[in-house]
């Protein structure tokens, strides 16, 4: 017998590996989220593997909530992309107002910034000045 889960993945008994497979497909990979998280907390704490698959299971439906409805918009005007102005678009809908403004201005930079590499190569130079990669967040 399948039961509908949260997810709206059907699960059943006689799935097994299949089963367990879907679900690595829609979660974002532990190690990632546990990194994140170790990023923000201070240096000697530490985070229970049940906290890492709580946070990982939220963003991964997160992710998908803003982008169903990103793909909605495009959908509706017929476009097959979708664009990183589409989420900002979704992030704002859905009443996520501060990330929308915040991910308005990483969206600007990381143009600025391609922009910035494409005259550079434009110019003959292709990898001139530093290496270092840019923190598109400040």
């Amino acid at each position: 017998m399948s039961q509908q889960n949260i997810g709206g993945a059907s699960s059943s008994n006689d799935e097994g590996a299949a089963g367990s497979s879907r679900e690595q497909d829609r979660l974002l990979p532990i190690a990632n989220v546990g990194r994140i998280m170790k990023n923000i907390l201070p240096p000697n704490a530490k985070i229970s593997k049940e906290a890492k698959e709580t946070m990982q299971e939220c963003v991964s439906e997160f992710i998908g909530f803003v982008t169903g409805e990103a793909s909605d918009k495009c959908r509706k005007e017929r476009r097959k992309t979708v664009n990183g102005d589409d989420i900002c678009w979704a992030l704002g809908t859905l009443g996520f107002d501060d990330y929308s403004g915040a991910l308005k201005r990483y969206l600007h930079r990381y143009r600025e910034s391609e922009g910035e590499k494409v005259n550079q190569e434009q110019a003959g130079g292709g990898a001139s000045g530093s290496n270092q990669p840019r923190n598109l967040l400040d």
